[in-house]
C-alpha cells in the first residue's frame, strides 16, 4: 500500500507541475534556493516531479513491478512507516552529492525520483538476482542488468551531456543495497548463496 500512495503522490504531483510552471520551478532541485534561501526541502521535493510524461512512465512502472516486493521485504523489520522513510531517505542520500557539486551553479536543476527508484530496484537485486528483468522487452538476469547499470552510469556520469543525473542514479542504488544490509546482515549470505546457483 506504501508503494501505491507513493506511486499516486508521485503522479499528482507530477501532473499537477507539468501544467504549473511555478509549481514545478518551486518543487525542483535548484542548488543556490537551498544554498542561500534554506529551502531544504527541496532536496526530497524534487523526487515528486518529472520533466515530460515519459521520464515519469518509466520511473513509475520501475517503482510498481519492484517497490511492492521491496515493501513486503522491508516491513515485516521496519513497518510500513519505515519502508516510507526508507523511499524518502534514498531521494535525499542519491541527491546529496550532485548538490554539493552544483551547490553554487544557479544554472543547474534536477527533478525525477530516479535516485529512490534505484534503490528500491538495487534492494530488489540484492535478494533476487537471478530474476529476469524486461528491458525493451528483453529478458535479462538481474544481476547482469545491475551490472551494466552501474557501469554505463560511471560511463555517463563522467562523460556528461545527456542531461541525466546519473550520478543520484549511482547512489542510490548505493544507498538500497547498503540499507539492506545494515537491515538484516544475512541478506548477504543469501545473495552469494543465490548467486552461485542461478535458476530463471
Amino acid at each position: 500500500m506504501v508503494t501505491l500512495a507513493i506511486l499516486a503522490l508521485t503522479v499528482l504531483v507530477s501532473w499537477q507541475a507539468f501544467g504549473n510552471r511555478r509549481l514545478l520551478e518551486r518543487l525542483l532541485l535548484w542548488p543556490p534556493a537551498v544554498e542561500r534561501q534554506r529551502q531544504y526541502d527541496r532536496l526530497v521535493t524534487h523526487g515528486f516531479v518529472h520533466a515530460d510524461w515519459q521520464h515519469l512512465l518509466f520511473n513509475m512502472i520501475t517503482l510498481y513491478f519492484f517497490g511492492r516486493h521491496v515493501e513486503a521485504l522491508f516491513t515485516p523489520y521496519i513497518g510500513a512507516l519505515g519502508f516510507a522513510l526508507f523511499y524518502l531517505s534514498a531521494i535525499l542520500v542519491a541527491i546529496l552529492p550532485t548538490y554539493l557539486r552544483h551547490r553554487r551553479d544557479p544554472s543547474y536543476r534536477s527533478l525525477g525520483a530516479s535516485g529512490a527508484v534505484s534503490a528500491v530496484l538495487f534492494a530488489f537485486i540484492l535478494v533476487q538476482p537471478w530474476t529476469l528483468i524486461f528491458v525493451f522487452f528483453i529478458p535479462v538476469p538481474a544481476i547482469v542488468y545491475a551490472v551494466l547499470y552501474v557501469g554505463y552510469s560511471i560511463w555517463m556520469d563522467r562523460r556528461g551531456g545527456d542531461n541525466v543525473n546519473h550520478s543520484a542514479h549511482l547512489w542510490g542504488a548505493g544507498y538500497g543495497v547498503l540499507f539492506t544490509v545494515m537491515m538484516e546482515p544475512r541478506v548477504v549470505e543469501v545473495f552469494l548463496a543465490r548467486l552461485a546457483s542461478p535458476s530463471f
